[in-house]
């Protein structure tokens, strides 16, 4: 199928859908401000929601490069769930009850963001569907199966395991052989979400600057071309644009993901794949994909393209390669192949933030004022919603206002990570662990065998993963 037709870039179908915001003015000089946020995304909005309702007095001001919700948080796939980067390994570092409550956290952090949009009249497209992660090859099934097990070790026991013919009958995905599914989640459109967020943080009167680029943090001072933001509270929330800042390069690295959304698909074609439940749609494949049916009948739909670009750099309008359309495009296929002849109306790429072992992170050094959040590994629709309000607390906590509590006594506080290897070594090894990926998961198409291939185990223990 041609992709002649398809538009590239543009940001992402996000946008084309909901069109291009006007920037809001840039700093106009130097300021003060009781907390400064840098970033205009999801972690950066929330943290100022939070704070400012919690502490009405507080003078924030928010700094975004281009306009809100530019990043991560207007390109990604829109899966409002409960995952969180790191908990297995929070678990060996801190016990296994404390990654019970990091995960009982997140499991709430749903409903949370789905409270607030209500209580804002931000009309997300929200669909509580839950989050429904298929198998379909023998090795696959076993992994989703100790999957499913842990999930509930760690007290998901809410969470559902489907066999082939209980799977069909919620969605049908070609040689699907089970499923497990979990109601904490649903899908929203992430654009919508964000636009709402930073009228409702304007209007309880957070100042935002956009088209205003942070070129460097240091403690008490955020400063840009346009001047310097003073401030005894210094946040950074820049997920996977945080390598341009200077001294960040190697602190989290940029990997790219990209997603395609087809033509509204009619009836007949919805008739064949079921999808009632709009449920948002993953897989157990070690390169996996992620999906979601929009509100208006499309399917968006993402995996990894080309991982990771040299020297941690990053996208300007979100186009991918030719090659990744074509690749997500053949995974759409194969999932649902009545789809083959639908068109392919957009395709996008966005980074996300990957620190070297894999853990999402919430700081706060009271020594010098800095915080920053992020690392969500591409988990951080929901994510930055438990950071923000971890990160009013700690605020709270260090400003005299309130003591401990159960958020900043979570394992991700606070923990520390080394950095990521300096160049050719960094990209050598992140394309070097996803072409592992991609050759595992052709293996496994073609075995019977039920154990995870070898060559993935390699690249899992490559990346730092296990």
């Amino acid at each position: 199928m041609s992709t002649v037709s398809t538009v590239n870039g543009g940001i992402s179908f996000w946008y084309a859908d909901q069109g291009t915001p006007t920037a809001r003015e840039p700093l106009p000089g130097d300021a003060t401000a009781d907390v400064c946020i840098v970033g205009g995304g999801y972690t950066g909005l929330w943290t100022a929601y939070y704070l400012k309702k919690a502490v009405p007095f507080l003078n924030i001001t928010v700094l975004e490069a281009k306009f809100c919700g530019y990043g991560a948080s207007g390109r990604n796939g829109g899966w409002l769930y409960n995952g969180i980067a790191g908990r297995d390994r929070y678990a060996k570092l801190h016990g296994h009850d404390a990654a019970v409550r990091l995960q009982k956290a997140m499991n709430d952090t749903v409903d949370e963001v789905v409270r607030v949009a209500a209580e804002e009249n931000i009309d997300a497209d929200i669909h509580q569907g839950g989050v429904l992660e298929v198998a379909y090859t023998p090795a696959q099934l076993a992994r989703l199966k100790d999957f499913h097990s842990v999930e509930i070790a760690f007290g998901e026991t809410d969470r559902v395991l489907r066999g082939a013919r209980e799977t069909a009958e919620r969605i049908r995905v070609t040689g699907a052989v089970g499923s497990t599914w979990t109601p904490h989640g649903a899908r929203l459109h992430p654009v919508k979400l964000v636009k709402g967020l930073a009228d409702a943080v304007e209007a309880l009167g957070v100042t935002i600057h956009e088209s205003t680029p942070v070129t460097e943090i240091k403690p008490k001072h955020a400063h840009t071309p346009y001047g310097t933001v003073r401030a005894p509270y210094i946040l950074r929330c820049t997920e996977g644009f945080t390598a341009g800042l200077k001294g960040q390069r190697r602190t989290w690295l940029p990997m790219n993901s990209s997603m395609i959304a087809t033509e509204p698909l009619p009836k007949e074609i919805w008739d064949t794949i079921g999808w009632e439940g709009r449920e948002t749609l993953g897989d157990m494949a070690h390169a996996y994909m992620y999906a979601q049916r929009t509100a208006d009948n499309r399917i968006a739909l993402g995996g990894r393209g080309v991982p990771y670009r040299y020297g941690s750099a990053t996208d300007s309008d979100g186009r991918t390669q030719p090659a990744t359309i074509e690749a997500l495009r053949d995974i759409l296929v194969r999932f649902f192949p009545t789809t083959a002849g639908v068109r392919i109306d957009h395709a996008w790429s966005g980074v996300l933030g990957v620190p070297r072992d894999w853990c999402a992170t919430v700081t706060l050094d009271r020594s010098t004022g800095l915080g920053w959040a992020g690392g969500y590994v591409g988990s951080g629709v929901a994510t930055t919603n438990l950071a923000a309000r971890t990160l009013r607390d700690l605020i709270q906590q260090d400003s005299g206002q309130s003591g401990p509590t159960e958020l900043t006594a979570l394992p991700w506080v606070n923990h520390k990570v080394r950095r990521w290897e300096p160049e050719p070594f960094r990209w050598i090894g992140v394309h070097g662990m996803y072409a592992a990926y991609r050759t595992a998961d052709r293996r496994e198409l073609t075995s019977p065998r039920p154990g995870t291939d070898p060559i993935a185990r390699a690249a899992d223990r490559l990346a730092g993963r296990h």
